[in-house]
């Protein structure tokens, strides 16, 4: 996942609490929370340097170890921690980000100790990373340091990941330091994101601030005098959990047992509610004890039939707005029970700490109602930790659409915190939830946690990071070099030398997918359209001599000619194989057409046929489904559904009926396809290649139909991966303009003719 190299963790805090033992020595132990769970299981897979403050001020800890991880301290001072922390970190970005629901404070003193510790974090990277390290920096705290590394260390690949929302641009302008802070960022190679929403909101503010132009998810570092310009990916990865762990922990015995004496402890309320927060006002426990009580006092809810559990974590108690809502908390929570509650029985139990996992677990299925209503937040790995827990597939998640986890998590009861009297109704209905409808959503909710788990988070996310490190090689005399730029684009630097190496070859073979690859992604896939650079470089190197240019696409030929592209000198498979034209597959001349096998079957045809009637009856009037007829089957889009999880369920509807009817169904980005005969591109272009002269192939994709191709490449091969995700290819670019890049560098060496720019 880091290609062999160093992976070096950067935040503001490290991940372990001391202990202190019976004896009176100390020890330290990891610690809970959202970073520490989500990053567990990848620190535990591959080992790691982690830097970071140990929590207390004023004291000089040495480095240590703990399971897999080397930890090397920084120290901070009292004031240290009142004027970057406490002040800058906490009094100034953390309500800017979080859309001004507390007012941020700016004052040059905290601004300048940010400045001064963000160097001091930076410095302690520089001296402890290995050669070629992965510097994985984490959150708000640290938002200067990738700049700051970058300077002293420009060996190094850098991430960067914001734990939390970025604001618009009209909030985030209010910042004096704005240009600094975005200046600080784009010394990443990667920056990520929880929501699309905060990707495309940096790339705008970017470009708003800096100059630095946003192409796709891109953002383009302009050149210096000491520096080449540079590229910066910018995009969501949304971040999630070891959904299996937290399952493998609701199994055990004994957390079941003590899920029951919870219960027990409570008096067995008819319905348990739980809330499980750290105590900050981001967080919506205000709003949702406002509902809970106005629910007791109209006599909605029976404070004899409910118990409602808040867990509140103590947070930044020093920091005077946590401790006016920890006030405020503490006194609501004495009127609910004082007013609504009785000698023995209380509505409301109000626990200000935290607790370790397996207490949490049992909380969790012990709930029958989880209430997670932050006004706004990045993520909320509660949600999430909530459903993985629930393998029973019983109990309801209560959830603030402004939480990230939204985004996936759409069979929740999705609330407007705000809307207190929605936030009621929400409330009453999930305490009165039938089994067979909490069995329905719990069921999707697992499913869309299980699907996306902290594995494929990292996958994504570390994949990102890795191509970009590749994309950076060393020169010949151990000079740091950038990708190559070719246009408003840039191809990276391992690519350019493997293109260099094929351009000189005789015979070549340059292989392509179209969606994703040769055109952007577009909501209505009739609406494609190649970008005119990727056309104008293949049909260069299609009219060249020793060349041969494929187009391999799941579209049909007929869906294919509604994008306009001309394809008259090439040779073009469609349907995943299924048709084939530009070839004769029988003497190896071009020029054959038609579809691969002949026409179809009586049988084939009736079961074609019997697919295309009960996908009409059953997907036929789904907003935004589009059915496509193929020669040898049928595709099932959802690309223009609206609601995402929705689009799910309609597929996995789909791929059940194809299975009834016998098809071969492969998966792609929001489709799924269904034929009466295999076929794959991977073996269209083996019959491609057994009818061309001899010669290697480069062969671009973006779907997991194209990794058929990329798994029967060989050594002499070229496999280009365009976008995010796991992948067979040997090599990665961003996005399409990148791959347009790439063929136009290839067209210009092997036949001196500049193909140019967007």
């Amino acid at each position: 996942m880091t290609g062999g190299r160093e992976l070096v963790m950067v935040s503001n805090r490290l991940p372990v609490d001391r202990v202190v033992n019976e004896d009176g020595s100390t020890s330290w132990r990891t610690s809970p929370g959202g970073l520490v769970t989500a990053v567990e299981p990848i620190v535990e897979q591959l080992g790691c340097l982690w830097v970071g403050w140990a929590g207390s001020a004023d004291e000089r800890v040495d480095p240590f170890e703990i399971g897999s991880m080397r930890l090397a301290p920084v120290e901070l001072s009292e004031e240290d921690v009142e004027l970057y922390y406490e002040g800058f970190s906490n009094g100034t970005l953390w309500p800017l980000y979080h859309d001004v629901i507390a007012q941020p404070e700016y004052h040059r003193e905290w601004w300048d100790r940010y400045r001064q510790v963000n160097r001091r974090f930076a410095e302690r990277v520089a001296q402890e990373a290995a050669e070629d390290a992965i510097v994985w920096v984490h959150d708000y705290q640290l938002q200067l340091v990738p700049a700051l590394l970058r300077q002293l260390r420009p060996d190094l690949t850098i991430a960067f990941f914001l734990h939390i929302p970025f604001p618009p641009s009209r909030l985030f302008a209010q910042l004096p330091w704005r240009k600094r802070i975005v200046e600080g960022l784009l010394g990443a190679d990667v920056i990520g994101f929880q929501q699309v929403t905060d990707a495309v909101a940096f790339r705008m503010t970017a470009e708003r601030f800096t100059r630095a132009p946003a192409l796709g998810n891109t953002v383009v570092v302009p050149a210096t005098a000491d520096r080449p310009s540079r590229t910066v990916l910018a995009q969501e990865f949304p971040i999630s959990i070891d959904a299996a762990a937290f399952a493998a922990v609701a199994e055990r015995p004994e957390v079941r047992r003590r899920a029951q004496e919870i219960r027990e402890e409570l008096g067995n309320p008819k319905t348990l509610m739980l809330g499980i927060d750290r105590l900050d006002y981001t967080k919506g426990i205000r709003h949702r004890l406002k509902a809970y009580n106005e629910l007791l006092a109209d006599g909605e809810i029976d404070a004899a039939d409910i118990v409602f559990v808040q867990v509140a974590t103590p947070s930044r108690e020093r920091v005077e707005a946590y401790r006016q809502l920890r006030d405020e908390v503490e006194v609501t929570v004495g009127r609910i029970n004082g007013e609504h509650g009785a000698i023995g029985r209380a509505p409301l139990v109000y626990l200000h700490r935290g607790y370790q996992r397996d207490e949490m677990v049992a909380l969790y299925l012990a709930a029958d109602v989880l209430l997670v209503t932050p006004l706004r937040d990045g993520m909320n790995l509660v949600a999430k930790e909530y459903a993985a827990c629930r393998v029973d597939e019983q109990g309801v998640l209560v959830l603030s659409e402004f939480a990230g986890a939204a985004d996936e998590l759409r069979d929740a009861l999705l609330v407007n915190p705000h809307d207190i009297e929605g936030l009621k109704a929400a409330i009453v209905r999930a305490a009165h939830m039938p089994k067979e409808e909490q069995r329905r959503r719990m069921h999707s909710l697992r499913r869309a946690v299980h699907h996306n788990d902290v594995s494929h988070w990292a996958a994504g996310y570390l994949g990102a990071v890795q191509a970009a490190a590749e994309s950076r090689q060393v020169g010949p005399s151990g000079e740091r070099t950038e990708p190559i730029q070719v246009g408003a684009s840039f191809v990276p630097r391992s690519i350019d030398d493997r293109v260099r190496r094929l351009a000189a070859l005789p015979g070549l073979i340059v292989a392509t997918d179209f969606d994703g690859t040769l055109a952007p992604i577009v909501p209505r896939p009739q609406d494609a359209r190649i970008l005119p650079r990727a056309q104008q470089a293949l049909d260069v190197l299609a009219a060249s001599q020793g060349t041969s240019v494929a187009l391999l696409t799941g579209r049909s030929l007929e869906g294919l000619a509604e994008t306009g592209l001309s394809i008259d000198a090439w040779i073009v498979s469609g349907s995943h194989g299924s048709e084939l034209v530009g070839i004769d597959a029988g003497s190896g001349a071009p020029g054959g057409s038609g579809a691969e096998g002949g026409g179809l079957t009586e049988d084939e045809e009736r079961r074609l046929d019997w697919l295309a009637r009960r996908f009409a009856r059953v997907l036929g009037d789904e907003a935004g489904v589009r059915l496509e007829h193929k020669p040898f089957g049928l595709a099932v889009h959802t690309r223009e559904v609206p609601d995402r999880e929705q689009a799910v369920e309609l597929l996995a509807a789909a791929v059940e009926l194809g299975a009834t009817a016998g098809m071969h169904v492969r998966e792609g980005k929001e489709v799924r396809e269904f034929s009466v005969r295999a076929a794959d591109k991977g073996s269209v272009l083996r019959r491609i290649r057994d009818v061309l002269p001899p010669g290697p192939v480069l062969f671009l994709g973006d779907d997991v139909t194209d990794e058929d191709v990329f798994t029967t490449l060989g050594p002499d091969d070229l496999g280009i991966k365009v976008g995010p995700g796991g992948t067979a290819a040997s090599e990665r670019v961003p996005d399409p303009e990148t791959a347009a890049a790439v063929l136009a560098l290839l067209a210009e060496l092997r036949t001196g003719i500049v193909v140019g720019s967007e």
